[in-house]
């Protein structure tokens, strides 16, 4: 926040949309696949808006997979359950550019999953 003096500059604001969802009935060794799942997330969040700054991930033993994206306007993640055919999926982003609820569509599209639970909480001030 910078400017003239006696003047603020809002560099953006205070709201947001936070979609958490619940994905079933998907291929197992889609959800072991960690690359795809990394490759899934960075293209579904940069085809909603969003702007991806860096990706994280971890596969587990016997199996699952975590994946972290770390957005300009906050971070969305995957956590698998290969063993039922499940992954919690969760995008926040701030502002109103980007769109997290079409990244949950096509996340869902990506994963060819024909059951999805989502809920949006709008959250912060909305002007």
């Amino acid at each position: 926040m910078t400017g003239v003096l006696g003047s603020v500059q809002t560099v953006g604001s205070f709201t947001g949309q936070h979609v958490l969802a619940e994905m079933e009935g998907i291929d197992a060794a889609l959800l072991n696949d960690e690359a795809l799942l990394r490759d899934i997330l960075t293209r579904t969040l940069d085809q909603a808006g969003a702007t991806v700054l860096d990706v994280t991930s971890k596969r587990f033993d016997p199996q699952g997979v975590t994946v972290l994206a770390l957005l300009s306007e906050s971070h969305a993640s995957l956590h698998t359950y290969p063993e039922i055919g499940s992954v919690f999926v969760d995008v926040f982003t701030c502002g109103h550019r980007a769109k997290p609820e079409l990244a949950v569509q096509l996340i869902a599209e990506a994963l060819h999953t024909p059951v999805v639970h989502a809920k949006t909480i709008r959250r912060g001030k909305d002007d």
